[in-house]
């Protein structure tokens, strides 16, 4: 007996309907990334593995997927680096290329390797699927979908200013509620040089950014371990677990910096872009959150994520300021701001609190029945005409019985019905049926047209 066919853990199948509901979402976010002049581009599934390592730090190059070079893979490993079985080691020699991690560094390398064709400042849009070696839970998978918005040859904060629009204006569209954070990498590069640890600045942001997940004890046990020590945590507290509006914090965290100049760099960026928000009407609201770190370790000036409120889920869009990633291949001093949404979580988020319209699970309009060759004949020219006017429109393939005709509609939710039989075929009209009310019109075919439009 042939083995049940299965998935790899972390991926998923969607399909007719889930793919519907992802193209609404998709689309949705598309709609309102070209509102703001931003450009679609498409890179590579695959990228040498030079691009990608050491771009996520030591935690993200672990979750990076490898592939196996073709042919021979083992050809340049010796007996004695087999025997040895270090992963990483074996993994530079019989592999060159990774899945990409995100979308972010496969875009750092297209600027770079297109600099000549493009006008900056660039801004460009990205939706493909991603990979990482996690362990798959609800709301992470190992394979899944981001959808990118990148800003690269522009050191404005206007730019910050307009993904945080692009944000509100998305999710408010989506009719979820969501909370969107902020904070800025130079104010946590200055709390750690305040507390002695400038050094420490890798760990400290890896540690604080699991606070939600795994509490301060356990953070306080991490930084511990990062070799940090009691007193250097103990000044820690006060700033990570601070409380109040956004300008208090402000007022709070530009007092405890006042002996940093990048951390007090940090405080006037995000001052600028809470306060040129407040002028323009957003839905959700802006929190200045000192624990967001976004482990990455690209991250130079504002970090963002986004929450959902209304249902429990991780992270379900962020980003932030990168001033010196285009650096790392060849090309210094390119600044870029970028946002990324989670397609994935965001589906679960709107399946979750059933915020799809119904109008978003767009399937056939009208099916026609079936009879036989001669009823076939005279339907197939009227099935072209409505698809000409941009109605979609079936003929079944089968002349099968009535019922499960029927109860095809009905599986695909399909709201009307057509008939042709030979009165109708006399006439030159067809029967049109609601499938919800079971009412039933004698139409000709530029009424019918006309009736499903």
């Amino acid at each position: 007996m042939a083995n049940k066919p299965s998935i790899p853990k972390g991926t998923r199948d969607f399909g007719p309907v889930e793919m519907a509901k992802r193209n609404y979402i998709l689309n949705t976010i598309k709609e309102v990334y070209e509102l703001y002049g931003f450009q679609q581009i498409e890179t590579p599934a695959q990228e040498s593995l030079q691009t990608l390592m050491g771009k996520y730090g030591e935690e993200g190059d672990k979750l990076l997927f490898k592939i196996l070079n073709s042919g021979d893979y083992l050809s340049k490993t010796t007996e004695e680096e087999l025997k040895e079985r270090n992963a990483l080691h074996l993994a530079s020699k019989i592999c060159e290329k990774g899945l990409r991690y995100d979308l972010t560094v496969p875009f750092a390398r297209y600027v770079v390797m297109h600099r000549d064709e493009l006008q900056l400042p660039f801004k460009r849009y990205q939706v493909q699927p991603v990979w990482r070696a996690d362990r798959p839970q609800k709301g992470r998978y190992r394979e899944f979908y981001q959808f990118d918005g990148d800003v690269v040859g522009s050191d404005s904060l206007l730019n910050e200013v307009e993904l945080m629009q692009i944000e509100d204006t998305v999710f408010s569209r989506l009719g979820v509620r969501v909370q969107i954070k902020i904070n800025n990498r130079k104010i946590l590069s200055g709390i750690a040089e305040v507390i002695g640890a400038a050094d420490k600045i890798v760990d400290i942001t890896v540690a604080i950014d699991k606070l939600d997940k795994i509490g301060i004890d356990s953070v306080n046990a991490e930084l511990c371990e990062d070799g940090l020590s009691e007193e250097q945590i103990a000044k820690l507290q006060p700033i990570i677990l601070l409380e109040g509006t956004n300008e208090e914090k402000l007022i709070t965290i530009a007092e405890v910096l006042k002996d940093s100049e990048t951390g007090l760099k940090g405080v006037e960026e995000t001052r600028f872009i809470l306060n040129t928000l407040k002028c323009l009407n957003m839905k959700n609201e802006m929190q200045l959150d000192l624990t967001l770190a976004r482990g990455l370790n690209y991250y130079t000036g504002a970090i963002f994520e986004v929450k959902a409120l209304d249902t429990p889920m991780g992270s379900i869009s962020g980003g932030g300021r990168y001033d010196n990633l285009t650096g790392i291949f060849g090309m210094p001093g390119l600044s870029g701001v970028g946002i990324s949404f989670g397609v994935d979580r965001i589906y679960d988020v709107l399946d979750a609190l059933d915020l799809y319209p119904k109008g978003s699970i767009q399937t056939t309009r009208v099916l026609f029945i079936n009879f036989g060759q001669k009823e076939t004949f005279y339907c197939l020219p009227i099935v072209s005409q409505l698809r000409q006017a941009g109605i979609r429109a079936e003929l079944f393939p089968d002349s099968s019985k009535m019922k499960k005709q029927m109860s095809y509609a009905n599986a695909k939710q399909i709201p009307f019905v057509a008939l042709a039989g030979d009165s109708e075929i006399a006439d030159e009209k067809v029967t049109l049926k609601d499938m919800t009310t079971g009412n039933q019109q004698l139409l000709t075919i530029d009424e019918l047209i006309k009736a499903l439009q």
